[in-house]
């Protein structure tokens, strides 16, 4: 790890100056301009179609674009709260069309700079938490109706906040070499050899859906490398895991029917898992109202993923036996009531615990924050009054979360690596929104 931490001060030494030389050689003082393909000019009256403006909402539902662009009890699309990051606080703009704040300023060709090439309205770089790494692959008539839907909305004044981030992240021109590492632009194009149902799901997830934003790892610079597509990672800041979406063999939906995956999406409840965290969130605010053609072609895409890499197991600790042992117990007298001894859990009710993803992703955080913190899966039309988890932070000590945690994690088909109680009391002390 000291090897580890002396290489990565090395590449920022060297990327860092380098990435500043480039802002200004090739950028100048204002940022640049976009290199991407332009948009064509758009007149008032196109952006006034109804059909166009309709189609635009729903993609917008689609991309879940209220979820960050929406402050907790504000406006719709007006910003007003940050995105933090393990680098600093990101305001999230406001994107309605009001003039001095918003996009009532924007013509298309700006706004197709934003999602395409990842630069704003004068070719400043955009900072990455706006995923235009993956809403690059959105095509042009889908960005048109967003942008129409957008300025069919009520303008709203509102002004972001400055973003708090610290250097070199807090230059943009050093985005420069961010992207080149990072970010490739290009519209998804269709694959001739693929159904068009799969075509479809793989342009929702890899382009308006920007499923790889969170289920793909981030490394220290908080990229994705490009070959990383789907294979799950812990979310930065918040503390959830999200799984790999591969439903072959070494997945993390491995056992999964492509119902499974529409269920979950349309209701926040399948046959092998819930929905919770942040995930419980996108269903509430986004997939829920999917049609159900696009959510079989997203299963359809999903269930096309390849088989993974077998991950070798971490030696067990020399009391991993006693660990499971005492979890037998714990979980006998705290949750095999609703779950079941079987961990098959009950339908549409309490979920199963037995092969169920969010229980046996690779880091074990998911389960250990559920026992501490409890939840509640998504309010959605099918399950309009979901069930609860209780939590358990106060009536369980680190040794028995550790220890619960670890026998659902290796009972039953689950064969995942045991939960420390070291890393339950660093759960339970770190912040987990």
């Amino acid at each position: 790890m000291r090897r580890l931490r002396w290489v990565v001060l090395l590449i920022a030494l060297i990327v860092v100056p380098v990435a500043l030389l480039l802002g200004w050689v090739l950028f100048g003082g204002g940022g640049g301009q976009p290199t991407s393909m332009t948009a064509s000019k758009v007149s008032a009256a196109t952006l006034q179609d109804p059909a166009l403006i309709a189609r635009g909402d729903y993609l917008t539902v689609v991309g879940d674009c209220a979820g960050c662009h929406t402050a907790q009890g504000g406006a719709p699309f007006a910003g007003g709260r940050s995105l933090a990051t393990p680098f600093g606080n990101i305001p999230i703009p406001n994107i309605t069309p009001d003039p001095e704040t918003g996009l009532g300023n924007w013509s298309f060709e700006d706004f197709w700079q934003a999602l395409h090439a990842g630069r704003g309205r004068h070719g400043e770089l955009l900072y990455p938490a706006f995923p235009y790494t993956s809403y690059t692959r959105m095509n042009h008539d889908d960005a048109l109706a967003i942008f129409a839907y957008l300025h069919s909305l009520p303008p709203i004044h509102q002004a972001p906040a400055v973003p708090s981030l610290s250097f070199p992240y807090s230059v943009r021109r050093s985005l420069a070499a961010w992207r080149a590492l990072y970010f490739s632009e290009g519209v998804f194009k269709p694959d001739p050899a693929q159904s068009p149902q799969w075509n479809r799901g793989a342009y929702l997830v890899q382009g308006p859906g920007h499923c790889n934003e969170c289920h793909a790892a981030r490394d220290s610079f908080g990229g994705t490398p490009q070959d990383e597509h789907l294979s799950g990672g812990q979310i930065p800041v918040q503390n959830w895991y999200a799984p790999d979406l591969s439903m072959q063999r070494n997945g993390g939906l491995q056992g999964w029917r492509e119902q499974d995956i529409v269920d979950l999406l349309k209701t926040g409840l399948s046959a092998r898992g819930a929905a919770f965290g942040p995930m419980a969130d996108v269903v509430a605010t986004s997939t829920q109202h999917l049609t159900g053609d696009d959510l079989q072609a997203i299963a359809t895409y999903l269930a096309s993923l390849p088989p993974r890499a077998p991950v070798a197991e971490e030696k067990p600790p020399f009391n991993a036996k006693a660990i499971v042992q005492q979890g037998e117990k714990v979980y006998a007298q705290h949750c095999a009531a609703c779950h079941r001894k079987d961990g098959g859990g009950v339908a549409g009710i309490y979920p199963p615990l037995d092969g169920n993803s969010s229980v046996t992703e690779p880091s074990g955080i998911n389960a250990t924050r559920m026992v501490l913190l409890g939840g509640f899966t998504p309010l959605t039309a099918a399950n309009p009054r979901p069930y609860s988890m209780p939590p358990f932070a106060q009536q369980l000590s680190d040794s028995e979360v550790s220890a619960v945690v670890s026998y659902i994690r290796r009972t039953w088909t689950n064969h995942a690596a045991v939960v420390r109680p070291e890393d339950v009391s660093r759960y339970r002390h770190t912040p987990m929104d």
